[in-house]
């Protein structure tokens, strides 16, 4: 097998535990292929001022696609609501944190007033200003560890990043806060991994091992909010759901860019109500729109 990536750290550390997760379980050998996408080449410009859809994975798609590797690795929240035909989601592995962390020399409450916060994400954009309403927000593009180096040589005051992808390369030891994700909500699918195949590949049957329903059945219903709104990173939403027993609980919560809230929305139900629940909190939130 060949798996297609694309070229940072983060998604080369997220492939081959991928790669090693699949050593387990089959004798087939997996290489990988690195890919550059069209968000890798922008470096300067802040996410929702691009054309977003697809913009991490429309080139992995086609390497897929043309048979050019079996299967992608993506960060499943960077993957488009609708996916390319002939491709599928083949399986979302067991998630690592969704949660945001803070990078700084200061705690949250200790941010100087007119302080510099990085982001090139909307929807923190807006967090930020629904907390800290005297601060400097900057865009900050680059890979993780670039932009903890711009922390750390006081260009920002502070950054958010996912608590997922620092736990992945192990710079846990920058992080100065994680947020309970009610307080500052993620993206939806934010700390999943998925795994996208031909519909028609040979390999999916060893590729659908992988899959950890509990997680797919979380990702199922934030990204179906997100799909019901029609947003991507345009959008100040943040979604996360979690699994307890038979039982999934949902938050989702929309905000201006301002930070002023315009919707939150609480579910909880049966586990095989996922998609219904993340139907039932976008409607709610169009409501309240």
């Amino acid at each position: 097998m060949k798996a297609g990536t694309r070229g940072s750290r983060l998604a080369m550390v997220q492939t081959e535990h991928i790669i090693k997760e699949l050593s387990e379980i089959t004798s087939q050998k997996t290489e990988v292929e690195v890919i550059k996408t069209t968000g890798d080449k922008i470096k300067d410009s802040q996410l929702y001022n691009m054309d977003v859809k697809g913009i991490f994975t429309r080139e992995l798609d086609k390497a897929v696609l043309e048979g050019e590797v079996d299967f992608a690795v993506h960060s499943l929240k960077d993957l488009p609501t609708e996916l390319v035909d002939g491709l599928e989601v083949v399986s979302i592995p067991p998630r690592e944190s969704p949660r945001e962390a803070l990078i700084s020399p200061y705690g949250w409450d200790e941010i100087p007033e007119g302080g510099t916060l990085g982001t090139s994400s909307l929807r923190r954009e807006a967090f930020i200003n629904h907390y800290l309403k005297n601060v400097h927000i900057k865009s900050v593009r680059g890979n993780v560890e670039t932009r903890i180096n711009k922390v750390l040589n006081g260009e920002y005051h502070g950054i958010i990043l996912a608590e997922a992808g620092l736990k992945r390369l192990g710079l846990q030891e920058h992080v100065k806060q994680v947020f309970p994700t009610e307080y500052f909500t993620p993206a939806a699918g934010q700390g999943a991994l998925a795994i996208v195949a031909r519909e028609d590949s040979e390999f999916n049957g060893i590729l659908r091992k992988l899959n950890h329903t509990p997680t797919a059945l979380e990702v199922k219903a934030e990204k179906t909010v997100l799909e019901e709104l029609g947003g991507g990173c345009q959008w100040p939403l943040g979604a996360n759901a979690h699994v307890e027993g038979n039982k999934l609980y949902l938050y989702a919560i929309l905000l201006t860019r301002q930070g002023e809230v315009i919707s939150k929305v609480h579910l909880r139900g049966p586990i095989s109500d996922a998609q219904k629940m993340g139907e039932k909190a976008a409607k709610i939130i169009k409501e309240d729109s």
